[in-house]
This record gives C-alpha cells, structure tokens and sequence, in this order.
C-alpha cells in the first residue's frame, strides 16, 4: 500500500514560484486504483537542480518545467514509481507508472490527483468556530473535509439529532445518524492513534425525542406479545438551566425528573484502504454508532488512524442515555459541540478507548455479547501492556479483581461491552 501511495505522491508536489524554493509543500494525493481511492501525504521540496521529498516515508527525486512535473519514488525495496503530470495552483493531475504486485516486471497505470494541504497558522494552537451546512450519513474517506485542524488545535461546532433536525427544529438531512465531518487533521497517517479530548457537549435546544420502545435482544419471550404496542414516539423536555429532563405525558411518570449526561453517540474516523465506507448505523475498529454513555464531556477518546488526515466525524447526540441504549432511541437531540484533538504518533490500537479522569475504557464491538465482550478485555489487557507495563500474568490477576464490565450498546447492527478499571488500581504509566 505504501509503494501505491508513493507513485501518487511523486507528481504532486513542486513549487512553481521563485519564493516557494527550498520550502516544503504538503500535498494529498489520490490514485484511482481500478475504481477505488488511495489517498497518501507527501511532502516536497524544490531544491537547486531539481525536487527532493518524501511519499509515506519513501524519498522522491523529479523535476518540473513550468507546469510540468515527473517524479520517480523509491521504496525500501528499490522499486521505482514513476509520476508524470501537470500542476495548475494548489492542484494537481497526471498519470503513474506502477509497478505490478502480481506480475514481476510488468507494468500498470493510474490516474491521480492532488491538492495542496494548507500551511499550519503561525503561533500557538487555535480554536476554530465550524458551522456544518451538510451532513454525512456514511464513514467515508471519499468526502472531502469540512476543515483542517491540527494538533492542540479546539473545533466548537454542531450537530443535528438522529433524525436530521437542527436546534430550530427544522429537517437539515436524511435520518440515520448523519455526522458532521470529518475533519482533516494534518499530520495524522495510517497507524497514530487519535485522541479527541471531549470539552463541552451541550443540548441546543429543549426538546429530545426517543421511544417506549424496547430491543429485541432485551426483551424476553414473555414480553414479546405484550410489546406489539411498543414504538410509540416519546417527547422529553430539557430545561437547559437545570440540567434536567421530563417525558411529556400525565401517567405515572408524570413527575419524573432525571438528569442529563450530554453524549455523543457517533464518532468516527474514516476506515482505511480497501474497506468501504461505514453506514453511520454501524461500528468497527474505527468508531462509528458506538452509542456509548462515556462518551461526554471531560473523557477522552482514542481512535486508531486509518487514512491521512485521520477524517473525524461526529453526531448522533443524546441528552441522556442509559446503558445498552434499550429504548432503540436514547434521549435524542441536536448539540454545540467543543472538543480538541492530539496525534499519538506510531501507536496503534486495536479498538476505541475511552479515558475519564478516574477510569480507563475499551469498547469492543461484535455481533454478539460474546465476541464484544472478548473483544473489550482483550483491548483493555492490551492497554495494560502498552502502556503500565503489566504481564499478561498481572493483567489477568487486575482484570479478575477489578474489572467492570458493562454493556454500552443493544439497538443496533452490531452490539457493545465495555471493559474498564479504576485508574487508581493502576501502577505509574510508563514513559513512551
């Protein structure tokens, strides 16, 4: 996969002004392989006598006549990638010259594209104010970014409900969890990890809206017919001053009263090369419909960078949620969203964490209990590993003492088990 995104990478890159020499240039590049999108960072230099850069780590030597641009990237292998292609301002166009992963000594073209990445702003990190105008309904690599952030930089945006409805009250997408995003952040490449650190989600409005309903896979067999009723769409009002929530209605819970936890169901990067884009109803390694109540204000969490740019999207917010999200609908409304991300670079992890100020999380995601919840301990006694030290010995003596385990998710495709300890168990985090 590195040698594809090098050949891309070579044509993309040379400054065509005088004042632009021996300043690097950071470009994306795209290469149509057969129909589907590689995408790869390159950085490139014009230099006395030609071009120097980087494609993913492999060095890149070419030249340019006016608009005219031909590189040739080299892998550690010493295969060559071959670029020829034009430039015109901050893009770029051409064709690559491959070399044959099935074939020794055959050769294979591709078309690519490039845009120019823009320079980090001068002084400390920023805060940005993003205002959506349209929203995403798939976790996808393919849709271009709504805004480049970088690391330390702060994002104060928001979203829109489940359904689509903005904090007016009006319909501003298709229903099915649609994402605001994603959001490129500069440096980010396939095997960091991002860490999203959640400042402030407030409710924007004061309604929510959620069901009576209960799931499938939480119903036992005595309810089933009874619950034929079951559907039925429930209004809640938010009094934002108080942080509290009540169901319309005049029956026995006329009088409840509970407290918000502002979440966000959805957070997501873009899965990587080869896959598909994630419908925002589902999960993976990468995020998605995670539905997971831990996801609040003051935790942070970790996702494993599939794409450059890592592509954040974020959505499908709840006033309130509890556990398994049983009711199909937790409390669901739009949200001001403040949050601020970090680059973990070379850290790869193998499922979403969750980080609070007194606990350490992993989600596992599954289709069944079973193999969500191996996949939430096995995570977690890999975070042991990493990052306290522990044996899998020591891991396995924390883990029978201390564990919790919880279920984060029932109401969609894929279902949620959490496992987590108290920090406090923890022995002092090792220095990487």
């Amino acid at each position: 996969m590195k040698t594809l995104l090098a050949l891309a990478a070579l044509s993309l890159a040379i400054p065509a002004h005088a004042g632009e020499a021996n300043k690097g240039e950071h470009w994306l590049v795209v290469t149509d392989m057969w129909g589907t999108p590689a995408y790869s960072t390159m950085t490139l230099i014009r230099e006395e006598g030609g071009l120097s850069g980087e494609l993913d780590g492999d060095p890149v030597r070419g030249d340019a006549k006016g608009k005219s641009l031909r590189f040739v990237a080299t892998d550690a292998k010493g295969t060559e990638y071959r670029y020829a292609g034009m430039r015109d301002g901050a893009a770029m166009s051409g064709e690559a010259d491959f070399a044959d992963s099935n074939t020794p000594g055959a050769r294979a073209r591709h078309r690519f594209t490039a845009r120019r990445l823009p320079e980090r702003p001068e002084g400390l990190p920023r805060t940005y104010d993003f205002t959506p105008t349209d929203y995403s309904n798939l976790f996808s690599a393919d849709r271009a970014p709504v805004l480049t952030i970088w690391p330390g930089d702060t994002v104060r945006t928001s979203t829109v409900d489940s359904g689509g409805v903005d904090a007016a009250g009006v319909t501003r997408a298709l229903f099915g969890n649609p994402q605001t995003g994603p959001f490129y952040v500069d440096g980010a490449v396939a095997g960091d990890t991002l860490a999203i650190h959640i400042k402030r989600l407030t409710p924007n409005r004061d309604y929510a809206d959620s069901l009576d309903s209960i799931v499938g896979r939480a119903l036992g067999t005595s309810l089933v017919a009874k619950a034929g009723d079951l559907g039925k769409p429930v209004r809640w009002k938010l009094d934002r001053a108080t942080g509290r929530a009540t169901p319309e209605g005049t029956g026995a819970l006329k009088d409840l009263s509970v407290p918000m936890r502002p979440m966000l169901g959805g957070l997501a990067v873009a899965p990587g090369f080869g896959s598909a884009p994630m419908s925002t109803g589902d999960t993976g390694r990468t995020g998605g419909n995670m539905d997971f109540n831990e996801v609040v204000a003051g935790n942070t969490v970790f996702l494993p960078v599939q794409q450059p740019g890592a592509l954040l999207y974020l959505g499908d917010a709840h006033a309130l949620q509890g556990d398994g999200e049983t009711s199909q609908y937790a409390l669901e409304t739009s949200m001001d969203v403040e949050f601020g991300v970090e680059l973990i670079k070379g850290r790869s992890i193998g499922s979403p964490r969750v980080e609070s100020p007194t606990q350490i999380m992993v989600l596992g995601q599954a289709g069944s209990l079973d193999e969500a919840t191996k996949a939430a301990s096995t995570g977690l006694i890999q975070w042991l590993q990493q990052d306290y030290g522990l044996t899998l010995s020591e891991s396995a003596q924390l883990m029978g003492s201390a564990v919790r385990l919880t279920i984060a998710n029932l109401a969609g495709r894929s279902v949620g088990v959490s496992a987590r300890i108290d920090k406090a168990l923890l022995p002092a985090k090792r220095v990487l």
